[in-house]
């Protein structure tokens, strides 16, 4: 693990140093403070210094094909939710995972994924799994009154260390039963833990209009299989959709 006290972004950082020198893989760069921290869509992962995890894991998945590159971020996910589950049990909490890979606990969002690949032809050739995980920060500005954290949700302190290393043990888990070839497990696990799987949710298109559909399916290329009101199955990129919950 490679620990930096200040640093734009772990996956920027993590890009350079594949640009530049020979990376172990499964190597982790991590951060008390991200002065550019990025999510999906180009926005912004605002953390508060020294309180959550802010890591990006570098792997090197040169066996998967372009096609199923989406499989890095159900895998992931996956690790997440394993280690909440693992803190919080399921008994008081509803954790879930919103498409594509937004991690939600009471509806509440915890944690966000964002991984940057490289190819080379049809295969990936390096992968940047970033992480932010909201552990200890108890207070969230107005932008981001929908997300909570470990302390909110349990009143308790984490060590931040203690919860990356076990978060890597996740990882590492899902991570060899994909370079197994074990999709299909995969494939269960992640739907079994989708935010509005079969349920009728309100989304909102790239024109602005708004409609109601059922999520039913996530494809090997990551694209959510909506029915429509008159029954019909439409495939959605992450671009092309905004969930209105």
């Amino acid at each position: 693990m490679l620990f930096l006290t200040e640093v734009e972004s772990t996956n920027t950082y993590a890009m350079h140093m594949l640009r530049n020198v020979n990376v172990i893989e499964g190597t982790v760069v991590y951060t008390d403070n991200q002065t550019k921290g990025k999510g999906q869509r180009g926005a912004v992962w605002n953390s508060l210094i020294a309180s959550n995890i802010t890591a990006s894991v570098i792997l090197k998945p040169v066996f998967l094909d372009v096609s199923k590159s989406f499989f890095l971020s159900k895998i992931t996910a996956l690790a997440v939710h394993d280690l909440l589950t693992d803190i919080l049990g399921n008994s008081h909490y509803d954790i879930k995972i919103k498409w594509p890979n937004d991690i939600l606990v009471n509806s509440m969002k915890i944690a966000g994924i964002l991984i940057e690949n490289t190819y080379n032809h049809n295969h990936l050739h390096y992968s940047i799994i970033g992480i932010g995980l909201n552990v200890n920060q108890a207070e969230f500005d107005t932008i981001n009154h929908t997300a909570t954290s470990l302390k909110l949700l349990t009143g308790n302190m984490f060590s931040r260390d203690e919860l990356l290393e076990k978060l890597c043990g996740f990882v590492e888990k899902w991570y060899l039963k994909l370079k197994s070839g074990k999709l299909s497990e995969l494939n269960k696990h992640y739907m079994d833990n989708l935010l509005g799987l079969n349920q009728n949710l309100r989304f909102r298109n790239t024109d602005g209009s708004d409609f109601e559909a059922k999520i039913i399916h996530v494809g090997e290329n990551g694209k959510l299989h909506l029915q429509m009101p008159d029954l019909k199955v439409k495939e959605f990129d992450i671009k092309e959709l905004k969930f209105l919950i």
